[in-house]
């Protein structure tokens, strides 16, 4: 798959004239598929924000709270 990719780049690069159209209904596409991706990520953060927050707490160590009964003491 890399591969493809590289050997894809050297032969687009090597061409002399690059000869693509792209209509302002391309342009119109790409924004709606930002939009989407910014606003699709952003639902699963909010989506798993407990658990995103946990996992960073326990790898960082977070402060442990007390109990009312351990302070007392």
């Amino acid at each position: 798959m890399l591969m493809n990719l590289i050997t894809t780049g050297i032969i687009a690069g090597a061409v002399s004239a690059k000869l693509a159209y792209l209509d302002p209904g391309s342009g119109s596409y790409l924004i709606q598929i930002l939009i989407a991706a910014l606003l699709g990520s952003a639902f699963v953060v909010k989506s798993f924000w407990n658990q995103i927050k946990n996992f960073f707490t326990g790898l960082f160590g977070g402060k442990k709270e007390e109990s009312k009964d351990e302070q007392l003491k």
